[in-house]
């Protein structure tokens, strides 16, 4: 494959994207399902932000992630 077609990810770091996004998308909901007036509950102000803190810890992982190279890739 030429250098010009090179994407900047591999496919692991694709899918654990994913998975940061898809649990970013579930705090914001979390969040947003608080019953309590203004989001003053329990979801609004304890699961559902540290359910979105996990979501950018795992993008976070997402972008540095490097998976080892086997010995058939280093030839």
């Amino acid at each position: 494959m030429s250098d010009q077609h090179k994407f900047a990810f591999q496919k692991a770091n694709y899918i654990i994207m994913l998975a940061g996004v898809l649990t970013l998308v579930l705090g914001f909901f979390i969040m947003a399902s608080d019953s309590e007036p203004y989001g003053f509950g329990f979801l609004g102000l304890t699961l559902g932000p540290i359910v979105v803190m996990l979501g950018f810890l795992i993008e976070f992982v997402a972008i540095f992630y490097k998976a080892k190279k086997s010995e058939s890739d280093s030839q």
